[in-house]
């Protein structure tokens, strides 16, 4: 058992280590921007957050429509496998090259849905900037947040275009090259910021327009980067089409299809946890310091999650075009048990040295007392929270493996919505429990969503498993 364990571990490892430490380096990437606009004052920081978190919703839910991109080209990856043993002949070869084209017709079809998707989300940015004033924002953000956001409206479309060409390289099981791409773009970003804020070089001073600016301008060189990559791997090449003129138009509606319930997940997901920061806020400077300190944290252990449940989701598809039931069964095994493992170390730090965790976040003086004393008591909530967070993740990347994106969105508004915001609302409010209630609210959602979702997934593998029996049993 334990060997078992060991060597499926080592097989999810190698597709989901590269994407967990290109997430952690995304992470540092957004972490830049805000520290060069903190540079730049108070009035500069709320416009700019206030650009980032527009663009960021719009950005999430654009990556929610070509993220079952991956599951597909796994699965059509494996049929062109499972066509070419040795000595197939004629007959395998042909099935393989019907394969790898419908690998290419899922490749156009998903840069199609991200070009609709990068543009629409562009002109909404723009539109929404226009009418911030109309939203209630200071007269003195609004100014500075419509230029940014004018400024990373065109960077939303090579974002997505990279993220649709991210996903065919991770469901060919060739993502090494994001994480070299993602490192090196950080470095970039941070350059071309402190070139474009402050006017270096004889160029133009922007200010905050130039955060804007050099974030498009580093989604586009990302994009061209992972391309040239991908044009360099033998097996990719012949793969990658950019000619969207010959999208299928049926493919296009597939990938929508599946994709607008991930996209509305993330949505829900983004809105639940803005809500629970609103309720902290409603208890104080300090106790929404506190949240905010937390939820960094949180945020940032995430990211093991993500990188698991999409290295367990394109195994999952893997497996099931191969027609082992068995394998995609110890898959699920398998990422808890690694999730488990990741968020047992991380929770013993919460515990036993709550300050030093905190210490980026919060700072020394007197004045953080009392946020830094919330904070350490949410952090014992948080070290059994984040397992259960990991795990609801996982359970949606998991039904995604089974192109089941329906159920993981209905789900998570049963868990988020109908149980952990109610909980939260009681725990807080009805029972004075404050800023701890939230927190045990929200780990009331998590778990729930989980053992729903991990126990929908059970029950699709059995059904998938009858309905679509393996080759050795046929």
């Amino acid at each position: 058992m334990l060997t078992t364990l060991l060597r499926d571990s080592r097989a999810l490892g190698v597709l989901a280590v590269p994407l967990i430490l290109t997430q952690l380096a995304q992470v540092a990437l957004t972490t830049t921007d805000t520290v060069m606009m903190g540079l730049l004052g108070t009035r500069e920081l709320a416009a700019g957050g206030l650009a980032i978190v527009i663009f960021n919703q719009l950005r999430t839910m654009g990556v929610g429509l070509v993220t079952s991109v991956g599951n597909r080209i796994a699965a059509a990856a494996a049929r062109a496998e499972l066509a070419e043993p040795a000595g197939a002949g004629d007959d395998g070869a042909a099935r393989a090259g019907a394969a790898d084209e419908e690998v290419r017709g899922i490749v156009r079809a998903s840069l199609a849905v991200a070009t609709l998707a990068g543009i629409v989300g562009a002109v909404l940015m723009i539109l929404i900037g226009q009418a911030l004033g109309l939203l209630g924002q200071d007269a003195d953000v609004v100014g500075p947040a419509r230029a940014m956001l004018l400024a990373l409206a065109p960077g939303l479309l090579p974002c997505l275009w990279f993220q649709a060409v991210r996903q065919f390289t991770v469901g060919m099981h060739r993502p090494q090259a994001l994480l070299r791409i993602t490192i090196a773009s950080v470095v970039v970003n941070a350059g071309l910021n402190w070139v474009l804020i402050h006017g270096t070089f004889g160029l133009p001073r922007l200010g905050l327009t130039g955060v804007g600016i050099a974030t498009s301008t580093v989604y586009l060189l990302s994009f061209l980067a992972l391309l040239a990559s991908a044009n360099r791997d033998e097996r990719l090449a012949p793969l990658l089409t950019l000619d969207l003129t010959k999208a299928d138009p049926a493919t296009v509606r597939q990938l929508v299809a599946l994709g607008v319930p991930i996209a509305a997940t993330y949505g829900s997901e983004a809105g639940f946890f803005s809500l629970t920061a609103l309720m902290a806020g409603s208890f104080g400077p300090e106790a929404l310091a506190a949240h905010t300190a937390v939820n960094q944290l949180v945020y940032i252990v995430f990211q093991v999650a993500v990188g698991l449940s999409h290295a367990a989701s394109i195994n999952v598809s893997r497996e099931l075009a191969l027609g082992h039931h068995d394998d995609a069964r110890r898959i699920r095994n398998t990422a808890l048990a690694c999730a488990a493992a990741v968020m047992a170390v991380v929770g013993l730090l919460y515990l036993t040295v709550p300050r030093l965790v905190l210490a980026p976040f919060l700072d020394s003086g007197s004045d953080a007392g009392q946020a830094s004393a919330i904070a350490a008591q949410l952090l014992v909530v948080t070290a059994f929270l984040q397992f259960f967070d990991c795990a609801q993740n996982i359970g949606v990347g998991l039904l995604r493996g089974l192109d089941d994106t329906r159920s993981g969105f209905r789900i998570t508004l049963v868990g988020y919505w109908a149980v952990g915001l109610p909980a939260a609302w009681i725990l807080a409010y009805a029972l004075d429990l404050d800023t701890l209630g939230i927190w045990l609210g929200l780990l009331t959602g998590l778990a729930t969503t989980a053992v729903l979702l991990l126990r929908r997934y059970s029950r699709s593998l059995t059904a998938h498993a009858l309905s679509h029996p393996s080759p050795a049993t046929c």
